[in-house]
């Protein structure tokens, strides 16, 4: 292989030599790039030149390489005004439509085409540490009174309501005045900030300040949580536990009625800061 003029880099570094080249290529077949050492030296230098671009987008510089023949071979590189540019310019298009068809799990084919690339990645169900069920809008009940955003003077009235009665619930089944005003006050601000109560749950579960704040441990966290919003499991979405504390009081179940639901009293009980605390030796 000629060297320029300094005698360290090859000649077909040059547009102008590389456009040659390419065109005798061409005009020798299919055959010339097998065969030819200029073509071995190029392909070479390609997986080179575009090692760092390839591990970028986690491809193996040979990836980038079989881009860079694919587009040498076009008509379009041949007569471009700079063909390095234009190959370039190819590679890393390429190099972005391999990343994007390896998280896509689809052809490179489709990840060119917009309709698939809008996408996110494709994710295990065990990449998450939360279940499917907890996060995916797809698996929550949709219709609740706390989904509305047409908020009323007397739907105030019973939100507050509401509130309240709450607060008195978990007073008489064990818990501290002021941390049962404190727990429930925070749920229903962050509840009032969502735009559904699948929402709220799932950004108040992980919500590590409130634990700090409230002082409870995680396992009374989560249990409080179910308890007020509901478990956010589809299957449940038309029961008692699946419509939570502050939703059942809304819709208008009275606090007498709710005392003689063993189940949620139970859970209050269970749930109490305190009554946790007496349980640990």
């Amino acid at each position: 292989m000629r060297r320029n003029q300094t005698g360290t880099r090859p000649e077909f570094e040059h547009p102008e030599s590389l456009r040659r080249l390419l065109i005798r290529l061409d005009q020798a077949g299919p055959d010339a790039w097998r065969s030819d050492p200029a073509a071995t030296e190029l392909m070479r230098h390609a997986a080179t030149k575009y090692a760092a671009l390839a591990r970028k987008h986690g491809l193996d510089p040979w990836e980038a390489a079989t881009a860079a023949f694919e587009a040498m071979r076009t008509p379009s590189v041949r007569r471009a005004d700079d063909p390095w540019a234009v190959i370039t310019r190819a590679v890393q298009i390429t190099c972005i439509a391999e990343g994007r068809a390896h998280g896509l799990l689809c052809s490179v084919h489709q990840a060119r085409r917009p309709r698939y690339s809008q996408f996110h990645d494709a994710e295990r169900f065990s990449d998450r540490e939360n279940q499917l069920t907890d996060y995916h809008p797809a698996f929550h009940a949709t219709t609740s009174p706390f989904d509305d955003d047409d908020t009323h003077p007397d739907d105030l009235d019973g939100v507050t309501a509401a509130v309240s009665d709450a607060i008195l619930l978990l007073s008489l089944l064990g818990w501290e005045s002021n941390a049962a005003r404190a727990a429930v006050e925070y749920v229903c601000s962050r509840l009032a900030e969502s735009s559904s109560r699948a929402g709220a749950y799932e950004s108040l579960r992980r919500d590590r300040h409130a634990q700090a704040l409230l002082d409870l441990p995680s396992e009374t966290w989560f249990r409080t949580l179910r308890i007020l919003l509901g478990t956010p499991d589809a299957h449940l979405a038309g029961t008692n536990a699946g419509r939570g504390l502050l939703l059942r009081l809304l819709i208008g179940e009275p606090l007498s009625y709710l005392l003689h639901d063993n189940e949620l009293v139970t859970k209050i009980i269970h749930s109490a800061p305190a009554a946790r605390q007496k349980a640990q030796p």
